[in-house]
């Protein structure tokens, strides 16, 4: 017989629900629903109950190739609004402060958001002239600079779907071929920097901010502003290296350990 809370107050519906998601802290490829059944101890039918309900709550999500389930970004733009200790922003704010004041350049921190990028962090340009994206502005994915860079270290499933959902919502959608060999040469270079397509005279510069996991949990990014008459504070290369040191610290600070 039980005693202590869990006798006067047992919920098994919510256990199973935190029990399937803590299983997929172990399993990042997905699981079957007989696979989850098997690791838990429980039945399929237990294990499906809970599942389809949450699948229907947007908590998680099938993939259509092979009927594997895996933590949805609902559920992880929810954790992230409701904790408040060394979450993404909190951890990256000090060094994103710090790198606008050195480069005198805006920079912002984009996550994925669904179909788009979501700037979540910007620090401004403290001097009299800039270029900076607004708090909350939706970013696009399969064109920017940053969405490219999140894409390019994100792991093939959440690539792939992403991608489709993105795809279907642009009117005209770069191709899966010319994507992928993008995405390639980011990964080679470890960052990603071209002239914006949207605003003359800005150069927009984007490095991945790496989770515990190794995974890209955001991108940070410089829409660097060149000034005509060359009265920036520093040159664009040397913002490439302030900016790259800067993504460095914020992940370590996230609990990355870089590759030797």
């Amino acid at each position: 017989m039980r005693t202590g809370p869990k006798a006067s107050y047992a919920a098994p519906a919510v256990e199973k629900a935190f029990e399937v998601l803590e299983l997929f802290a172990s399993r990042p490829d997905g699981a079957l629903i007989s696979e989850m059944a098997v690791q838990l101890g429980r039945s399929v039918g237990e294990i499906f109950r809970i599942v389809i309900v949450m699948e229907k709550m947007g908590i998680l999500r099938k993939s259509h190739k092979d009927d594997r389930y895996s933590v949805a970004y609902k559920f992880l733009d929810l954790a992230y609004r409701v904790t408040h200790a060394k979450d993404l922003v909190e951890t990256a704010k000090p060094a994103m402060r710090q790198l606008a004041l050195d480069t005198a350049q805006s920079c912002h921190l984009v996550v994925i958001n669904d179909s788009a990028g979501m700037v979540i962090a910007r620090e401004q340009n403290p001097g009299t002239r800039g270029f900076s994206l607004r708090l909350g502005a939706a970013v696009d994915i399969l064109n920017s600079c940053s969405g490219q860079v999140l894409l390019a270290f994100s792991p093939e499933e959440l690539r792939d779907h992403v991608i489709a959902q993105a795809s279907r919502l642009t009117p005209q959608p770069p191709s899966r071929a010319a994507l992928d060999k993008r995405f390639g040469a980011i990964h080679r270079r470890g960052h990603e920097q071209r002239k914006s397509p949207i605003t003359r005279g800005v150069t927009d510069i984007s490095y991945p901010v790496f989770g515990p996991d190794g995974m890209a949990a955001g991108a940070l990014t410089i829409p660097f502003l060149e000034l005509i008459d060359g009265s920036q504070r520093v040159d664009m290369e040397t913002a490439r290296q302030m900016l790259d040191r800067a993504a460095q610290e914020i992940s370590i600070s996230l609990g990355h350990t870089p590759r030797p």
